[in-house]
């Protein structure tokens, strides 16, 4: 039983620190794998845009970044986002394994804790930088799910073996 503990948590940890980064950057593109996102159509707002209906619309926080000669917002993988949450790696290696761990434990409850101090923990920077939001949400829910599924993986394992 000791053995599917260490194995669950090594495939949680190990396998979940290449899972996270991939749907990290999957989620920067924008595009769902099996669906491509289309922008919602806008009314033009200037008279250059009514002039030429099949113009792509500018996104405002990327015309006030070019005017500022900043790179513009890019979703989960923007360079900013990722400066802000530095050591968010190591901190989903932690989440995962305390999540799995408190799955295996029998406490459930453990992970709206773990959840609950990482938020708590990040609450200041994402306050100060809203851009860091879109990456945090998405690479702890991402984590949160992996770490959940290899928990009641080992469950499953521990209770065929029982």
């Amino acid at each position: 039983m000791a053995g599917v503990w260490v194995a669950t948590l090594v495939v949680s940890v190990v396998a979940g620190s290449w899972v996270v980064p991939w749907i990290l950057r999957k989620a920067s593109d924008g595009d769902l794998p099996w669906l491509p996102y289309t922008p919602p159509a806008v009314p033009p707002a200037t008279p250059q845009a009514a002039a030429d209906p099949g113009a792509p619309v500018p996104d405002p926080a990327a015309v006030q970044a070019a005017e500022a000669g900043e790179e513009p917002p890019s979703g989960t993988m923007n360079a900013q986002a990722m400066a802000v949450l530095r050591g968010g790696a190591w901190l989903g290696v932690l989440e995962r394994l305390a999540i799995t761990a408190s799955l295996l434990a029998g406490y459930p409850y453990g992970i709206a804790i773990i959840v609950a101090i990482k938020g708590l923990g990040r609450y200041p920077e994402l306050r100060e930088f809203p851009v860091a939001s879109e990456r945090f949400v998405v690479g702890t829910l991402a984590s949160l799910i992996w770490a959940v599924g290899s928990g009641l993986a080992g469950l499953i394992a521990i209770t065929a073996i029982l």
